[in-house]
């Protein structure tokens, strides 16, 4: 059985979001999460992943290492989790392991069962990706079949979007965006797709002429679906690196220090 995610700190704001209430109406936030790095195929600039050593806790829980990838210029903040957090990690990798290698009709059965029945807003991933074709049409046929529940997803899986291009544009309550970062970064231009961009300061979002989202409100909401936004560095990031100094610098300054708080990048 799946195990899906209750809202953390910032997916919790959308309950506050007027434009999401039809979606909810007492219904939850919820997000399906999957081993980071691991699941994202075409990561690049974030990609992270943590690794089993072979040893265990006095707990009984896998010890594990947390390793960046050569291009990785920001550390994915997910994989930070998993690094530190043993029950973030056995779930992340309970998901994973449950679906790949499924046939389409058995990832799309599994899913659309396991849903949570009060499930209101749905996230793809605070922590993965669509890591492969079959698994991204399966994501967009169990929104189909719950047209009464909203979902949304930040994805470098750009390639699997544009196969089923077709159906995302005609699914209303399937919301997508453009992480940008990843391998296939110049098909965002090129084929005319939402983004979302990963900043360092609140002064480089202003340069961009793009709006911060604090609260997960600017990828989920289906009529804000063709506008750009900026995403602020946070979480732990590699010593030394100018994502580190830019953390450092952020720390409990202006609308970084009230509303931005273990936020998940994506």
């Amino acid at each position: 059985m799946l195990q899906f995610s209750d809202a953390n700190n910032k997916l919790k704001a959308l309950y506050d979001v007027p434009e999401l209430q039809v979606w909810l109406d007492g219904r939850q936030v919820y997000s399906l999460d999957l081993l980071s790095g691991w699941s994202c195929p075409f990561a690049k600039e974030c990609l992270s992943k943590v690794h089993e050593t072979g040893e265990f806790s006095k707990a009984g829980n896998p010890k594990v290492k947390l390793r960046d990838g050569k291009d990785t210029l920001f550390r994915c903040f997910s994989a930070s989790q998993e690094a530190l957090l043993p029950n973030v990690y056995r779930r992340r990798k309970h998901n994973y392991d449950s679906l790949r290698g499924l046939h389409l009709n058995d990832m799309i059965h599994l899913l659309n069962t396991d849903l949570p029945e009060d499930t209101g807003i749905l996230r793809w991933h605070v922590g993965g990706d669509f890591f492969n074709s079959d698994y991204f049409f399966a994501a967009i046929n169990v929104a189909m079949m719950n047209p009464d529940k909203l979902f949304y997803a930040y994805t470098k899986s750009l390639p699997y979007w544009l196969k089923y291009r077709e159906y995302t544009e005609q699914v209303h309550n399937f919301v997508l965006t453009a992480s940008r970062g990843g391998r296939h970064d110049h098909l965002i231009k090129q084929e005319f797709l939402r983004e979302s961009v990963v900043v360092f300061s609140e002064a480089e979002a202003a340069e961009k002429g793009l709006e911060i989202d604090h609260d997960d409100s600017h990828a989920a909401v289906p009529s804000w679906r063709c506008n750009d936004f900026a995403l602020l560095i946070h979480g732990v990031q590699p010593a030394g690196s100018e994502a580190g100094k830019a953390v450092s610098a952020l720390k409990g300054k202006g609308s970084y220090g009230k509303k931005v708080k273990e936020n998940a990048i994506r």
